[in-house]
């Protein structure tokens, strides 16, 4: 199967909560980028027909709380997959998650590049119906 991926993923372990509603569990981001995120299966994890989310976590070695609306993609046994919708950050997380992106990447003309391509796929996305 061809890589469809235009972002670049970061591996990036530590805790994380994921939300639908009411129900909330505890997990690990495994890794993000700037189009979704990989989370590990919780354990006591049940699938709903609605697959909209909220994924939180917080970057290391800060108080900064990333917060994502996001979409469930693709399930497997041990892991999940999302496409972000919506990154809810202030400008001193947005700055932050920019750093942790540009340093994982190691060029910055690359981080404009996925930049721009998340915006024109965000502009192209359109939502699942409800």
């Amino acid at each position: 199967m061809a890589e469809r991926r235009h972002f670049t993923r970061i591996f990036y372990l530590t805790a994380a909560k994921l939300t639908q509603g009411e129900h909330q569990w505890r997990t690990q981001l495994v890794d993000v980028s700037l189009q979704g995120a990989l989370l590990l299966r919780p354990e006591d994890w049940v699938a709903s027909e609605d697959k909209e989310y909220e994924i939180c976590f917080v970057l290391g070695g800060s108080d900064i709380e990333i917060k994502m609306q996001v979409e469930l993609t693709h399930e497997a046994s041990k892991k999940l997959g999302f496409y972000c919708h919506h990154i809810d950050i202030d400008i001193d997380s947005a700055t932050h998650l920019k750093r942790m992106i540009e340093l994982n990447i190691g060029e910055e003309q690359l981080l404009h590049r996925e930049l721009e391509q998340l915006l024109q796929e965000h502009r192209d996305h359109v939502p699942p119906e409800s």
